[in-house]
């Protein structure tokens, strides 16, 4: 459970070939009746993480009245997991989760309303966006990726950073197929305390997170692969460059200095979205609103909150 105990519900979304029901569970702060304020609705990475490392932004209620919206993915945290299809390509596509957004926007009778991603929600954000949704008023692409090669690259690059010893680790496992080793495991423990988030102790709400993630990796070893940097499922094709002209709303980039979404990761989102910002958190990793909390509050709800 989520440290802010927020009211939460769950929604059933039907999936033909789920071979059972599914439910998406979600979480609200702030009431949504309050037709003076647009509410948020907040994608988590992965694929395959949880709400709770993003839960801190359900803050936005009390600093700026915004208010947010927190679920989990199909697969992933309180929402219906579905291990059986581990390894399923046609089954963990980007459309099913836009058709679980749309499904969870109709729930709550949403007719205007504001999308953050974070990394692979940004994914899912900006795939969303292009198809330019009735309601959607403003998008912020956190820490995400318009062409999934460029994240590739940042990450070998970021990763020559790395002591030998480690390089030499990653290598190994990758090229032997080794992965699921506690070694590989623990030399990747240490790329992300550089480049995910550099915040000790860790987070409870990402503590939260990677203890879900590690019940269950079916979304993300399916959709992903191995590791951050290691990407063998179908998300290593995915480029949408082509399309991000198509998306109307008013959008916020935002990465942290020491991000694996590095400039040139995030770069293209602000060459081609045609309203379009960008902020670089000069302090943060991965998880700026993690590591820079304040200063993301204030910049996201700024920007949430102008007409």
């Amino acid at each position: 459970m989520s440290e802010y105990n927020l009211p939460d519900g769950e929604v059933a979304f039907t999936v033909p070939s789920g071979g059972k029901p599914c439910f998406t569970h979600y979480w609200i702060s702030g009431d949504l009746k309050d037709t003076t304020k647009t509410p948020l609705i907040i994608a988590h990475g992965g694929p395959g993480c949880s709400h709770n490392y993003l839960a801190i932004l359900s803050r936005l209620t009390q600093t700026h009245g915004i208010p947010v919206i927190l679920y989990d993915q199909l697969g992933n945290g309180l929402s219906t997991h579905l291990a059986e299809k581990n390894g399923d390509t046609e089954f963990w596509t980007i459309q099913l989760f836009i058709d679980e957004l749309d499904n969870l926007i109709s729930h709550l009778k949403l007719s205007e309303y504001d999308l953050l991603g974070h990394s692979w929600g940004g994914i899912l954000g900006s795939s969303f966006a292009v198809r330019q949704p009735k309601g959607l008023r403003k998008l912020v692409l956190a820490s995400s990726i318009a062409v999934m090669q460029d994240w590739v690259d940042a990450g070998i690059k970021l990763q020559r950073g790395l002591s030998q010893d480690v390089q030499d680790t990653i290598t190994k496992h990758e090229r032997e197929g080794t992965t699921g080793s506690k070694e590989y495991e623990e030399a990747m423990g240490v790329f992300y305390d550089k480049h995910l988030c550099r915040i000790k102790p860790t987070p409870r709400g990402m503590v939260e997170t990677f203890e879900w993630m590690a019940k269950d990796t079916t979304v993300y070893h399916t959709m992903n692969g191995p590791s951050e940097f290691f990407v063998t499922g179908p998300l290593k094709d995915f480029d949408i460059t082509s399309e991000l002209h198509k998306i109307t709303a008013v959008t916020l980039i935002t990465h942290g200095h020491y991000d694996g979404a590095q400039d040139s990761v995030v770069r293209k989102f602000f060459q081609y979205i045609p309203k379009v910002k960008w902020v670089e958190f000069a302090e943060s990793s991965h998880t700026a609103h993690l590591e820079e909390t304040e200063r993301y509050l204030h910049i996201v709800g700024d920007f949430l909150s102008q007409e």
